[in-house]
């Protein structure tokens, strides 16, 4: 096999080098007030969203030699890799299939589509049980509350789908456990009746420590309210691999969906991770999640390279970190019901492309994943948009703006997105000396008091901005939003050379933490290291 190339090697990046040094020596609103069809040439839509990056700091030349540097590495035959089944993910020997999750056609992988189709129908099935009050508990009462236990892709994914998705919702709430400390499930069970609650664990060995732990609570709080060992198979469902421990549990296999080794945790919940959103939005909203996904993934695959959403994104991720200095990434959704949506690009992104070595093992020399992290506007805006604008950091943003609201207050809604805009725009353009001067005698400040506290208001500007636009938030649209930044994540590994579906540094942290709870409990005195064992013998001190 020839050796995996790195993104240095590639013929463009070192005139992509050259291009960011006379890039960085201008500014963002110089290149739109030079050109005019700017904020139409910047623009590209896919999939009911538009992307709008024309207040980037980049020009047509360097838009090319992205474009260039994306054909250089083959990016075309990556993305066929991907929907073709193959080894994708190479340190495991695994495809990575999550687009089938959402296809409406089997594409060559008949065996996998029958899979899915099958577990889509009893999806459908139980969401819409549910969904209609018809699911009832161990006294006959309709099941009213339904809770989701898991970790990673098995909570972020339908928490953030589920919120998002509020203006859908039926009568059913759901609610999210995902944290080991005994306090996230305590207080989502006070507000609970056991007689109509019902549980979902999402472990695909079903051994993940925190989800198993909040499980046996959940199990023992039924219990503990009237149930009957008998009476649990009407109060839990397990989407799960292992359906021995699931039996071991309490769950017959009968109450369990699957969850395959060629889907990642991370891009799950397209599939019966998904169901506690199924449930709580009904399984006809479902399937436009999945259908406004599938309209993505048809644009990323078909899409000439100069239109594709998800590869222009990637460049631009690539243009910041690697050639202009980035080292982080800020999301910043102007919609309250997308306040999860860092969160799940967390994992997603750093998950996914938090690699230093590539392909063949060998390390890089420059930086993949940025940090990427962020909140609802406007409540950042009286936090760290302090930092976005007069900090020292470089944080290219993406504004994420639903143009309608599903409430009916017009005029609140009007200031959000006049927030959004103003933002977006303040990052490009800043403010001057001089305008900080006249703002301050504008103020009523003499020249003297000006000029001495003009310095603290003046912006550099010139940081990098994208605005994604939607007609309003949907389960379509959100579909499509998140299918856009996997595939982006994707391409961005790519033109890194790293696989960006497995996750080795989160499976260490799990080997040593068997061994510090070994100790914890007692079992085993072996000492680890003097740090460790110090703080072991203050916990036990304090837990006497």
């Amino acid at each position: 096999m020839p050796a995996q190339p790195l993104l240095t090697d590639f013929p463009a990046f070192a005139h992509l080098q050259t291009k960011a040094q006379s890039l960085q020596k201008g500014s963002i609103s110089a290149l739109i007030d030079d050109d005019t069809q700017r904020t139409l040439n910047y623009v590209r839509t896919a999939a009911g969203l538009r992307v709008d990056f024309s207040k980037y700091l980049l020009d047509d030349a360097t838009l090319a030699l992205l474009l260039q540097l994306a054909k250089q590495a083959d990016i075309q035959r990556s993305i066929a890799a991907l929907f073709g089944g193959d080894c994708v993910n190479t340190t495991e020997n695994r495809p990575a299939l999550h687009t089938l999750l959402r296809a409406d056609a089997d594409d060559g992988m008949a065996e996998q589509f029958t899979q899915v189709s099958a577990t889509r129908a009893s999806m459908q099935t139980l969401a819409d049980t549910i969904h209609h009050g018809k699911h009832q508990g161990f006294t006959g009462k309709a099941i009213t509350d339904v809770v989701n236990i898991g970790i990673g892709g098995s909570d972020l994914g339908p928490r953030l789908a589920t919120q998002a998705l509020a203006p859908y919702h039926g009568s059913v709430r759901c609610h999210y456990v995902a944290n080991v400390d005994p306090a996230d499930i305590s207080m989502t069970l006070a507000g609970l009746d056991a007689q109509t609650t019902l549980f979902i664990i999402c472990s695909k060995s079903f051994r993940t420590e925190e989800t198993l732990a909040n499980g046996l609570t959940a199990r023992q709080w039924l219990l503990d309210h009237g149930a009957s060992h008998g009476d649990l198979q009407q109060h839990f469902l397990a989407v799960t691999t292992n359906l021995e421990a699931a039996a071991e549990f309490g769950i017959a296999s009968a109450n369990c969906l699957p969850m395959w080794d060629w889907v990642g945790g991370r891009y799950s919940v397209w599939s019966a991770v998904g169901l506690s959103t199924a449930i709580a939005i009904g399984w006809d909203r479902f399937s436009e999640f999945l259908q406004g996904a599938r309209h993505m993934d048809l644009h990323f695959r078909t899409a000439a390279h100069e239109q594709n959403v998800p590869l222009i994104l990637s460049l631009l991720e690539l243009w910041s970190c690697n050639l202009l200095g980035a080292t982080n990434h800020v999301v910043l959704p102007y919609d309250q019901s997308l306040n999860e949506l860092p969160d799940y690009l967390q994992q997603l992104t750093m998950e996914s492309n938090g690699k230093s070595v590539n392909l063949d093992g060998i390390t890089l020399p420059y930086h993949t994943a940025p940090v990427l992290w962020g909140s609802a506007g406007t409540i950042g805006q009286h936090s760290f948009h302090q930092l976005l604008h007069q900090g020292t950091l470089q944080c290219p943003a993406d504004f994420i703006l639903p143009l309608t609201s599903h409430t009916d207050n017009a005029e609140q809604h009007r200031r959000l997105v006049a927030n959004c805009l103003a933002q977006s725009r303040t990052l490009m353009v800043g403010r001057t000396l001089e305008q900080a001067t006249a703002t301050l005698t504008a103020r009523g400040a003499d020249m003297q008091s000006a000029q001495t506290l003009a310095p603290h208001l003046v912006m550099s500007g010139n940081r990098s901005n994208t605005v994604v636009t939607m007609e309003k938030l949907t389960p379509s649209t959100l579909g499509a939003l998140l299918a856009m930044y996997e595939h982006k994540t994707y391409c961005s590994a790519q033109l890194w050379g790293i696989n960006p579906f497995d996750q080795w540094g989160v499976e260490v942290g799990k080997d040593i933490g068997v061994a510090v709870y070994a100790r914890l409990q007692g079992d085993d005195e072996s000492p680890i290291d003097p740090s460790t064992d110090a703080l072991i013998a203050q916990w036990r001190e304090a837990n006497r």
